[in-house]
């Protein structure tokens, strides 16, 4: 089973600022480029799946208007980790205390409150499942964090203990790759 995995364009949000579930626009430019290479790579009929967070939705929309074929779907488990109350914040200006408490702990801790690196390794397996069980070659429309947890999943690792498991590399702005489950 084909998985077409596409990251969104730049977001529109000053550089250094924690944004992972914020709900910021992309380039729009990117955003049109980037669906229109995408439109002519993809086979007729499938799925799109999209993180509901506007950066995502902007392409998905974008390539489902040049490809009538296409059906999108929305689906909250691809969506970026959400930092909480770190979101918004210049990752400078984070305590150094709460870095060091979530490299302690990078599996479980909840780094500004709200979901730990294992929940979302968690979501995005179920979103990954469910892919293999349909059997139905499909878009995902995502972000950075969702791609690195793909690829961790597809190493069989579905728990993180330590910060230097997490990839370091990940899909550029715009970009995209096909993988087969």
């Amino acid at each position: 089973m084909k998985l077409w995995l596409v990251r969104h364009a730049p977001p529109l949000i000053a550089p250094g600022v924690c944004y992972g579930a914020s709900d910021v626009e992309a380039d729009a430019e990117r955003t049109a480029a980037c669906a229109a290479q995408l439109a002519l790579e993809l086979p007729r009929g499938l799925t799109v799946h999209s993180s509901p967070l506007r950066r995502c939705l902007q392409l998905a929309q974008a390539l489902c208007a040049l490809r009538p074929d296409l059906q999108l779907r929305q689906d909250p488990r691809l969506r970026e980790m959400d930092f909480g109350q770190w979101e918004g914040v210049r990752w400078d200006d984070i305590p150094r205390a709460a870095y060091e408490a979530w490299t302690a702990d990078f599996g479980t801790e909840r780094f500004g409150g709200q979901e730990s690196v294992n929940d979302v390794l968690s979501r995005v397996a179920a979103a990954r499942e469910e892919a293999l069980a349909a059997g139905q070659e499909v878009v995902w429309v995502t972000h950075g964090g969702v791609l690195r947890a793909l690829a961790l999943l597809g190493q069989g690792m579905n728990r993180l203990d330590r910060a230097d498991q997490w990839p370091a590399t990940v899909a550029g702005w715009g970009e995209w790759q096909s993988i087969t489950l």
